[in-house]
């Protein structure tokens, strides 16, 4: 039965009948339409941006590559994120409700952390791929083989599925904040708590793995900028295929350059928030916090943009696949590299 202030419809509630339910925060439907468009867009714009990136590195031969493998699994991370995580989070933010229940919401947050890791972990390995290549370009092709890709996957994926569901469903995240979980509990809320030393090892999942990708790409652009300097003073002695394949790998270094800070800008105001609020004792206005969610989960959508703007196979896929020239014979062998 719902407590007298329910009954008297006096404030909105997640579940009008049910005692105990959240509050729900009123809007009009011109506001939730509009926010309803934004993350939607957002969503429909990480899968569809995605999935092309899949499709495109799948179904063309030519990008078979231990490097490209691993711009696959970067993006099924983040599709995965769009078709699973999004949908559920954007009614939770239009509505300020949770409609599915305890036992979804921790399969969906346990699914949020590990698609959001796993994409994380992908792009390291992304910089360990193109340090490789940069810094060692004539024993690349020996060493980082599709087999190394592969391990670097199964790694990617594996350590982030085992963090999430193992912390959420073990309930170690909670340990110490009993009180407060049942403090803030009501029918209609999806919190996820986490104590000091969660936080703690959960923010060094972010800051080591991006202090490595940091690291790394300093000695990319440093190897990167020493070779173009050889090949000016070089000059007609190096072959024009051999230019191209250094200048194609040159802007591959750039573009994961602009990746890593992209995903820099995009999470570290999410994770400095959660860090001030855990042990400075600040509390984030809920719109606040879920503002800065969104705007972590909106550089899933990103990577395919700068990929179709850095990379001119990938632009050249594209017109490929929307034109319908996939069905034509032989179209997987065809040539995106060329000019």
């Amino acid at each position: 039965m719902a407590s007298p202030d329910q009954q008297s419809g006096d404030v909105q509630f997640c579940f009008q009948n049910i005692n105990g339910s959240c509050v729900k925060t009123p809007r009009s439907l011109g506001i939730r339409t509009f926010l309803y468009g934004i993350l939607g867009f957002i969503t429909i714009l990480t899968v569809g941006g995605n999935i092309v990136v899949i499709f495109s590195i799948t179904y063309f031969k030519q990008l078979h590559s231990p490097s490209n493998f691993l711009v696959a699994s970067l993006a099924c991370a983040d599709c995965s994120l769009g078709l699973t995580v999004l949908p559920f989070s954007t009614l939770r933010s239009v509505e300020t409700c949770w409609y599915f229940g305890d036992r979804f919401c921790k399969f969906h947050s346990s699914l949020d952390i590990c698609f959001c890791l796993a994409s994380m972990f992908n792009l390291c390995f992304i910089s360990v791929d193109r340090y490789m290549a940069i810094t060692d370009p004539l024993l690349y092709p020996i060493r980082f083989t599709i087999s190394l890709s592969g391990v670097f996957i199964a790694l990617s994926w594996t350590s982030a599925f085992l963090y999430s569901f193992s912390l959420l469903y073990t309930g170690a995240n909670e340990e110490g904040l009993e009180e407060v979980v049942r403090e803030f509990h009501c029918e209609g809320n999806c919190q996820i708590f986490f104590n000091k030393t969660w936080v703690i090892i959960s923010s060094l999942l972010y800051f080591v793995p991006f202090c490595i990708m940091i690291w790394l790409n300093s000695k990319i652009f440093a190897e990167a900028k020493r070779q173009a300097r050889k090949i000016e003073q070089m000059g007609n002695t190096m072959s024009s295929e051999g230019d191209k394949v250094s200048k194609r790998e040159r802007k591959a270094a750039v573009t994961l350059g602009i990746a890593v800070m992209a995903f820099l800008l995009f999470w570290s105001p999410y994770f400095i928030t959660v860090i001030i609020d855990t042990f400075l004792g600040s509390t984030t206005p809920p719109l606040a916090f879920d503002i800065m969610i969104w705007f972590a989960y909106s550089n899933s959508a990103i990577n395919p943009l700068i990929y179709a703007f850095f990379y001119p196979w990938f632009r050249k896929a594209i017109k490929v696949v929307l034109s319908c020239k996939i069905l034509w014979i032989n179209c997987s062998s065809m040539n995106l590299f060329s000019e």
